[in-house]
């Protein structure tokens, strides 16, 4: 009896192993270096699991707080996959001092063959301690991004 119940835990839990997959995103040219990876479920809408990801804006100092941000699940606040397209919009709030800065990284791509999405990816970010003006508008990057699924 044992067997059995055992053999059937092993073999719904093989099942569960098939119905996930991943995603991710890598870049490394002149004015950023990040890589962002999740996995995804192919039921219930497709959530994410597992996010996260290391952005390093080059152009910024050493020991400034926005040069290096890591991302975690909380910062993935929308996404989209299917076999057309994969967007992920992915937000993080740093604290100077008594403000707050930003960094909100907008990839978008279309796929090019089975399981590789190419397109162009975004990065605003917001810099309090140097917005003198007060008129909160960020610095914006962009460049090109590669990106797969399974």
């Amino acid at each position: 009896m044992r067997s059995i119940i055992c053999g059937l835990g092993l073999f719904l839990s093989a099942g569960t192993a098939f119905a996930t997959g991943g995603i991710w995103c890598s870049v490394d040219d002149a004015a950023v270096k990040f890589q962002v990876d999740a996995g995804v479920t192919t039921g219930m809408g497709g959530p994410t699991f597992n996010f996260r990801g290391d952005l390093e804006i080059k152009a910024r100092p050493a020991g400034d707080e926005l040069r290096k941000t890591v991302f975690e699940n909380s910062n993935l606040t929308q996404y989209w996959l299917d076999n057309k397209e994969l967007r992920l919009n992915i937000y993080s709030e740093h604290q100077v001092a008594n403000t707050y800065s930003s960094v909100e990284l907008t990839v978008l791509t279309k796929a090019s063959d089975e399981g590789v999405y190419d397109g162009q990816y975004r990065l605003a970010v917001y810099d309090s301690t140097a917005d003198k003006d007060g008129d909160g508008k960020p610095a914006n990057l962009s460049g090109t991004v590669s990106c797969g699924a399974e």
